[in-house]
């Protein structure tokens, strides 16, 4: 390695050519970046928490059903009747256990803030100057989007 600087990367060359108005841009753009990431993210783990809430409330319902009209039918039928109404309980609890229905809703609540992140960082990207004060913003809107996970709706 040289004196010259060979090591260090050109894009960190240019930030430090520029100074800290440039790391701040640098830093927009990843939060943007990092915001779009995770919106599709949250986007896909909504869809899949609500095929699992199908996938496993559809059937319980199905099978309860099932179960109480074999049960009501004949005798004989008491037996397969049980199992289903097994069947339909095991679904039941393991749906009640996942609490799909609330981490679908976590992810909906998500891709919302990190949308929202996303343009607010565009926005900032798209002013002559990003002071300070724009990217706290920013980083208290990212703060937000990583508590909605876990925070209710208004």
């Amino acid at each position: 390695m040289t004196d010259g600087g060979e090591g260090i990367g050109t894009a960190s060359l240019s930030a430090l050519a520029l100074g800290p108005a440039s790391r701040l841009l640098d830093e927009v753009e990843r939060l943007r970046d990092e915001a779009r990431h995770k919106t599709h993210l949250a986007d896909r783990r909504a869809a899949f928490w609500a095929f699992a809430d199908i996938i496993l409330g559809f059937p319980a319902a199905l099978l309860a059903g099932v179960s109480g009209a074999a049960g009501l039918a004949t005798a004989d039928a008491r037996t397969p009747a049980a199992l289903l109404a097994l069947a339909s309980a095991g679904l039941a609890a393991g749906a009640g256990f996942l609490r799909s229905d609330s981490r679908r809703v976590g992810h909906k609540r998500a891709r919302r803030a990190w949308a929202a992140l996303e343009g607010e960082a565009s926005v900032t990207l798209t002013q002559e100057q990003v002071d300070q004060a724009s990217l706290r913003r920013l980083f208290a809107m990212r703060e937000a989007a990583l508590v909605a996970y876990e925070g209710t709706d208004a």
